[in-house]
């Protein structure tokens, strides 16, 4: 199967780079020299400018753009597309419906781990698509199909956002053991081991059970504890979720 992704900026490239490893991919943009170096970083894609009335018939389109680019986008695109997956943050089937034509239409939400087959994309739309939808973003991760719109926009808070959150805790807990005295150096490969094995045991045990597991009765992971929920970093993680997941709303509604 050949994939078109129409954009050419980060999670293009991220998706680019994952997709390769089981499909064609073509790559369409408007920035001739941004293409030439998405396709110098990865050669197996093809690359085409956007002409003035780009034909997408019988196309599988990843729609990578920002939001607030789609109508100047799909200005330029003519034609029918076989399905729309569509990245764009809050943006409803209904609004991609009115703008794009495509047989059938999928929003997903991938994240920028595709580039090392390791995203957590969340997908729904039409029916019939859901099983190439999900056979294609497995390709690049894990894939979960939700069942209603508004899923998607939590989901988008939760793993689409979710790389910068857990990234702002890696570079905390590597600051941490600066401070204390450890080198740079090994302060982050330490926290590369420690997300590493910490997702593994997500893989088979609830949160709760992994940090009953750690805490031993009076201390250092009690202590260390203590001292994350004093500053109310449990609460501060839900708020960004929320207001996350509000700004994608908003994204929609504008």
């Amino acid at each position: 199967m050949k994939l078109t992704l129409i954009g050419n900026g980060m999670m293009a490239e991220a998706l680019a780079v994952g997709l390769t490893k089981k499909y064609e991919v073509e790559v369409i943009g408007r920035n001739a020299a941004k293409l030439q170096k998405l396709q110098q970083k990865i050669p197996e894609i093809s690359i085409k400018v956007m002409s003035d009335k780009e034909d997408i018939t019988g196309k599988n389109i990843l729609f990578c753009v920002k939001p607030y680019a789609l109508q100047s986008v799909s200005l330029r695109l003519d034609g029918t597309a076989n399905t729309l997956y569509s990245i764009l943050a809050g943006t409803k089937l209904e609004y991609l419906k009115r703008q794009i034509k495509a047989k059938r239409y999928i929003r997903t939400m991938p994240n920028i781990a595709a580039s090392k087959q390791k995203s957590m994309t969340t997908i729904t739309g039409d029916k019939d698509a859901q099983a190439e939808a999900i056979e294609i973003f497995s390709s690049i991760g894990r894939a979960l199909w939700v069942n209603t719109e508004n899923q998607l926009d939590i989901a988008t808070a939760l793993a689409g956002s979710g790389p910068a959150f857990l990234a702002l805790v890696a570079e905390a807990l590597a600051d941490g053991a600066v401070k204390a005295g450890l080198e740079r150096s090994y302060s982050v490969e330490l926290v590369r081991g420690l997300f590493e094995g910490t997702a593994a045991l997500l893989d088979t045990n609830h949160p709760a059970l992994i940090k009953e597991g750690v805490m031993s009765p009076g201390g250092t992971t009690a202590q260390g504890l203590a001292e994350l929920e004093d500053a109310n970093v449990r609460s501060a993680f839900i708020k960004a979720i929320d207001k996350a997941y509000l700004k994608a709303i908003e994204v929609g509604q504008k």
